[in-house]
């Protein structure tokens, strides 16, 4: 049966995707529900990071917690989770670490590993294995009441690939580089059974009530142009494909997809044309050049530095001046964000100063 949601009082976010007039651009930011407010620690308390994640009633009152500090300054809630999920779907155990970030106590070695043969032939049901998650995004919808939309995201296969093999984060991306170009036919089939568990994935989370769907490519500035059309662009390409025909299956509404490729600025022509509504930029590229690019092909989202946020008000406001003006004023074919996601640190107070500014320079 299908959940029966309150009408949706704010859709700026939603017609903006569309490619619709907007009277101002609808705003949101990464990692906008996190450790750098207070509130998320008191809710937080002593759990585990993943703990929260997979306690419903936890990860829907971090997700509520930017829109009721920042109540008529953002224009949409995005799901508390985590693209590590999916790896932990397929059968991989994910800590997160204190202070060091996620880790894979058994990552995966080569493909003549056990592992690597368990996942491939693994049948994953995501509703079973990630129900936490839909039950967290329609707990979620029904506290917002209409709010502001819900965006629901997953992780794209080659971040996760990465992942996979190094066992956490990484500077040199040895494990990945290996995989890639010593395995490179058995790289691209773990990155398509990822990219099939990714369509799944996001379909239920519509199901679920997801209004718009964000696919995160955080790794993609590790590899080449060339690489890049190897290793990603193609299972991107597949998600952004196979997701509206899925959800037709489901006889659910198809919504706007996102693609975030971080650091991927010599691809934003091809991921122009990869089928996704909006392509979010980050703060590596000029947002006068990347509307040129996108010749009106796609919505841009962005691409604020996240370090502008420390740098006081006066930084803040000439930030978010120059980033409005590079965009064409916001009254269409953008949403604004940062580049990347909150950093720690950050003080609400500023992250604030940063909306109201969006706000008032977007008004001229």
């Amino acid at each position: 049966m299908a959940q029966q949601f309150a009408p949706l009082k704010n859709d700026r976010l939603l017609r903006a995707a569309r490619g619709e007039k907007v009277d101002r651009p609808p705003i949101w930011v990464m990692r906008q529900a996190g450790r750098y407010l207070p509130e998320y620690h008191e809710a937080k308390g002593d759990k585990d990071f993943f703990e929260c994640c997979r306690t419903p009633e936890i990860a829907s009152t971090l997700t509520l917690q930017p829109i009721d500090r920042f109540d008529g300054l953002i224009d949409a809630a995005i799901i508390f989770s985590d693209i590590l999920v999916i790896p932990q779907a397929l059968g991989m155990t994910v800590e997160m670490v204190d202070k060091k970030g996620p880790h894979f106590p058994h990552p995966l070695q080569t493909p003549d590993d056990q592992q690597y043969k368990d996942i491939m032939a693994r049948e994953v049901n995501v509703k079973e294995s990630l129900g936490y998650v839909y039950d967290a995004i329609t707990l979620t919808r029904k506290k917002l009441d209409g709010r502001v939309p819900l965006i629901g995201f997953c992780g794209a296969p080659w971040t996760l690939l990465s992942y996979m093999v190094e066992g956490g984060g990484s500077k040199m991306f040895i494990q990945a580089k290996t995989w890639v170009f010593r395995y490179p036919e058995e790289s691209q089939r773990m990155l398509q059974k990822i990219a099939e568990v990714c369509v799944e994935y996001l379909a239920q989370q519509v199901i679920a009530g997801a209004q718009v769907l964000q696919v995160f490519d955080s790794w993609a500035a590790e590899l080449s142009p060339s690489s890049f059309k190897d290793f990603s662009l193609p299972y991107l390409r597949y998600i952004s494909t196979h997701l509206p025909k899925r959800l037709d299956e489901l006889k659910q509404p198809r919504v706007p997809m996102i693609v975030f490729a971080k650091g991927a600025w010599y691809a934003l022509d091809d991921l122009c044309d990869s089928g996704y509504q909006v392509v979010s930029l980050d703060w590596l590229q000029d947002p006068a050049e990347a509307v040129k690019v996108a010749r009106g092909r796609v919505v841009l989202q962005g691409n604020a530095d996240p370090g502008l946020l420390y740098g006081g008000q006066k930084a803040i406001a000439k930030g978010v001046e120059e980033m409005v003006k590079g965009f064409g004023g916001g009254h269409g074919g953008w949403i604004a964000n940062l580049g990347h996601g909150v950093t720690p640190g950050v003080k609400p107070d500023d992250l604030k100063f940063f909306f109201e500014q969006i706000h008032k320079c977007a008004a001229r």
